[in-house]
């Protein structure tokens, strides 16, 4: 990854304003010319990506290609060197410039992700990590919180009705008083992602979510994903090293190596290309 920065790679499509210079027809989220440096190392390289509204599209690549600082640059955990992360709320909306917004605003604008180690308030139950998800959504202030008036209560009750349907509706709501830590290692997984959905995202980033689970665990992850999909409307953007889940679930694949962009296209067509063959999926 020491390569220099190509210059420009995505300066022509940062300055039309549209951000979906990979070609998607109604995109949800573009990246434009994202580069991130440390030092003298270059994590990501002028990386141009777009997420197609309503889609599964799926990163990969060998260990350390940059996979998860791109995630981290999207959701604000780090600032990007150079590049935009334009988001698109809505067809009838304009798009927004997330580069440089906090975490917690961005997450806001619509953006949720989880983690590859599994970051959960362990002491606490499964109920309430996704109401911890929910806060971004509900409006009462220091004020509401100290009077306890009747518009605060009937937010924070709508809340616990919201997170609890969520529970419901992914198979964990016979866990909700139990705590976090005491969970199976699957359901420990699935509850990240429910505590991500209660942001109401229109962006879900799953940072490789099939990360320790079994077979049967990642086929139920596999289902879980696709019926999120369709249910919550959101799309999903998937770090994965599980080939076959890769495969079933991505209408589109991103192919990341040394922090650049080497190929994209749809599953059948990656399995074929000959970069990708080297660079990750192996010869055999």
């Amino acid at each position: 990854m020491s390569a220099g920065l190509d210059k420009g790679a995505g300066a022509n499509a940062a300055g039309t304003g549209t951000g979906s210079g990979s070609g998607c027809v109604d995109p949800i989220l573009s990246t434009v010319g994202i580069s991130m440096v440390f030092g003298g190392l270059v994590a990501l390289n002028s990386v141009d990506l777009s997420i197609e509204r309503g889609s599964i599209t799926a990163l990969i690549g060998p260990n350390g290609s940059g996979k998860t600082t791109f995630f981290n640059c999207v959701t604000g955990i780090y600032k990007p060197t150079r590049g935009e992360v334009i988001l698109y709320p809505a067809l009838d909306l304009p798009s927004k410039s997330l580069k440089g917004l906090p975490a917690d605003v961005i997450t806001h604008e619509g953006l949720a992700r989880t983690f590859q180690n599994i970051r959960l308030f362990n002491n606490l139950t499964v109920l309430e990590n996704v109401l911890i998800g929910r806060h971004t959504r509900m409006r009462a202030g220091l004020w509401g919180a100290l009077t306890r008036n009747r518009k605060t209560r009937a937010e924070e009750a709508a809340a616990i009705e919201r997170s609890y349907g969520l529970l419901v509706t992914y198979g964990l709501d016979a866990m909700a008083n139990e705590l976090a830590k005491n969970l199976p290692y699957g359901a420990q997984r699935r509850l990240e992602i429910v505590r991500a959905l209660a942001t109401e995202p229109k962006v879900l980033l799953l940072d490789e979510p099939a990360a320790g689970l079994n077979i049967a665990e990642t086929a139920a992850l596999r289902d879980l994903i696709s019926d999120i999909r369709e249910n919550e409307k959101v799309s999903i953007l998937l770090i994965e090293h599980d080939m076959n889940l890769v495969m079933k679930v991505s209408k589109k694949i991103y192919v990341f190596d040394y922090g650049r962009l080497i190929a994209q296209g749809p599953p059948d067509e990656i399995q074929k290309d000959p970069k990708v063959i080297k660079a990750y999926l192996g010869e055999d």
